[in-house]
């Protein structure tokens, strides 16, 4: 019995983080023997637009190196170029053609010109930074006292349930994102179970809903040391009914590609799923953990 891995999280140079093209990626995904690959790019709804959109509407100028504007044309031009490496590469790799949607609430008009694009078959739905402010990734949690943090994932969790409430993604990425940061990065220490309740209810709407969360795995090779989310919230998840489960390295790398995914299946499993889903033309396709 071997495990069938996919990989339906990962990142190319049309994410401005993204090291490898999307060619490299595709090889190494062959290379890895993939039954499923997804190329999912950043598509930041928050700068949906050219930045001088932003300063007409009296936004003032990001300080932040890492803030990118005009995401509408880099969506078109990644689509674009994914749904021509599926010709390409077509009997030889099972290639999704996917975007990974940031703040939909902070930019309507491009989450809803993203959604309703035809070339796409998988759109996770991400939250990075909650509305007003940074990434969380850039903030120096030194400067925060502890009840600070907590009224910054209250905002988080709240603003990912109005996403998801919204129903036009079909997976919900990274649900704990921010405890890369907090935990990982700042070793501060959380009582987790303070947003139970409203987890509880995230995922309770997604399956209401017939959307699912994803494992992952890129905090296994990070200082945090667990996938977002882990094994609790998966098998709370499970345990509330949810059936559809996806798995993604967060690759933005070859090096990367796949990483983790196998430990992220067993997690899968012990929390009581047999199965993991990739998306084609916006519709689950199950596959066996173990075949």
């Amino acid at each position: 019995m071997s495990l069938k891995l996919i990989d339906c999280h990962t990142h190319t140079t049309f994410s401005p983080d993204g090291e490898n093209s999307p060619e490299a990626m595709c090889e190494k995904a062959i290379e890895l023997g993939l039954s499923a690959y997804a190329i999912t790019d950043h598509c930041e709804c928050s700068t949906w637009f050219e930045e001088d959109y932003y300063r007409e509407k009296g936004v003032p100028k990001s300080e932040d190196p890492f803030v990118v504007y005009d995401y509408k044309n880099r969506f078109y031009n990644a689509v674009n170029n994914i749904s021509k490496l599926k010709f390409k590469y077509e009997g030889k790799l099972n290639l999704i053609c996917g975007i990974e949607l940031g703040q939909a609430t902070q930019g309507w008009e491009g989450a809803e010109a993203v959604v309703s694009n035809e070339n796409l078959d998988f759109i996770i739905g991400s939250l990075h930074q909650i509305k007003n402010h940074d990434d969380f990734a850039f903030f120096n949690y030194e400067n925060f006292s502890i009840s600070e943090i907590y009224n910054l994932l209250e905002m988080y969790y709240m603003e990912m349930l109005e996403m998801v409430k919204w129903n036009k993604f079909d997976v919900l990425g990274h649900l704990t994102y921010p405890l890369r940061y907090i935990i990982g990065e700042y070793g501060i220490e959380l009582k987790n179970k303070v947003f139970y309740d409203i987890i509880r209810e995230i995922f309770v709407t997604l399956i209401h809903n017939g959307k699912g969360i994803e494992i992952n795995t890129s905090g296994l090779r990070q200082k945090y040391g667990s996938t977002f989310p882990d094994l609790k919230y998966i098998k709370m998840y499970h345990d509330l009914g949810g059936e559809i489960l996806s798995i993604g390295s967060d690759a933005h790398c070859t090096t990367d590609l796949g990483a983790g995914i196998a430990d992220g299946a067993d997690i899968a499993i012990n929390a009581g799923f047999k199965y993991l889903c990739y998306f084609k033309e916006r519709k689950p396709n199950f596959i066996t953990l173990m075949g």
